[in-house]
């Protein structure tokens, strides 16, 4: 037990070691990467009332969106919202866990969908703040965990989220700490520390997320690559995001041409 409760912590220290080396203040880089949240009303329904009757949100999309009466279309918006779900309320908890070291758990019951009106454009999802206790790395860990398992089924069986699109999307949201410095660390230290991070949580969010070496613009990065596809492409307006799985193969075969042409140490 004394080991689990060592492991969190180190991945912390790691992680801000690793800023540090790079001269980055861990307080100010964490900040910019947390949006501001939305204090203006319009809460529809929790998540905790979606998880006990999904048709509640079935029936919303289908009211918001004209297309979604397409069932593609309509597991495309539910796929998206889910992946904004997991980027806009999850990843600010993980977030908060690496600059503070500890971190509330995720409430479903102060996790609202807002009203298409009242929201804004990067999110439909509003966390409302309580009084629950932080947690500790290892806690935190654990419980999140246990809450991404436990909703799982629900958005795979009565909304048709594919296992790629649901895990993927939850394992950006793990690792959006690691995101905020993709460009700034070194980038096979960070994708390191990332895939080690996201192994520790017991859950499919680390089978479904490669975190890879890559350059731009000839500046080398870290980059989260996702096996799976949230399916905005299929929505007006969509496209593909940065991190979709259609990219993977050609950037893993990239890392692999650059790795076997780096000259080998003489032995």
């Amino acid at each position: 037990m004394a080991v689990t409760e060592i492991s969190g912590d180190l991945w912390l220290a790691s992680y801000h070691h690793l800023l540090a080396q790079h001269e980055l203040k861990r307080h100010n880089t964490l900040n910019g990467a947390l949006a501001q949240s939305s204090d203006q009303p319009g809460e529809l329904f929790s998540l905790t009332q979606i998880l006990a009757k999904p048709a509640l949100l079935k029936e919303q999309v289908l009211r918001d969106y004209p297309d979604a009466e397409q069932p593609r279309l309509h597991k495309a918006r539910i796929s998206v919202l889910h992946q904004s779900l997991a980027l806009q309320v999850i990843a600010p908890r993980v977030i908060e866990l690496f600059r503070d070291g500890v971190s509330a758990p995720l409430n479903p019951d102060r996790i609202h969908l807002c009203s298409l009106e009242s929201s804004d454009a990067t999110s439909r999802w509003r966390h409302l703040s309580d009084d629950r206790a932080p947690l500790a790395p290892e806690a935190f860990i654990d419980t999140t965990a246990d809450q991404v398992r436990a909703w799982y089924p629900v958005f795979r069986q009565h909304f048709g989220v594919s296992p790629g699109a649901y895990w993927s999307s939850v394992g950006l949201a793990l690792g959006a700490p690691f995101s905020a410095v993709w460009n700034q660390v070194d980038p096979d230290a960070l994708c390191a520390l990332a895939t080690s991070w996201l192994a520790r949580f017991e859950c499919d969010a680390n089978r479904y997320i490669d975190w890879i070496p890559a350059e731009f613009s000839q500046q080398r990065c870290a980059l989260p690559q996702r096996r799976g596809c949230c399916l905005k492409y299929l929505l007006p307006g969509g496209g593909y995001c940065g991190t979709c799985g259609i990219y993977r193969r050609d950037r893993i075969d990239s890392v692999r041409e650059s790795t076997s042409d780096t000259p080998k140490p003489a032995t």
